[in-house]
């Protein structure tokens, strides 16, 4: 079977992305949604808010 990377409908906080990240690679929502705002906010180089927007309009829904 082929995984698909797509925004998930019925686990998302705010457009989804998190939660199709975290079905894709197998881990749970809650604590990607934590790593990925921590790394967003202690890293300069990670623009988090830049990337979840282009992952917004990038990925399909499911």
């Amino acid at each position: 079977m082929e995984k698909k990377l797509t925004r998930i409908r019925s686990n998302k906080m705010i457009a989804g992305v998190c939660s199709g990240l975290a079905k894709y690679l197998g881990w749970d929502a809650d604590k990607l949604r934590i790593v990925y705002v921590l790394v967003s906010l202690l890293s300069a180089a990670f623009p988090g808010i830049l990337v979840y927007l282009i992952l917004w309009f990038v990925m399909p829904e499911e």
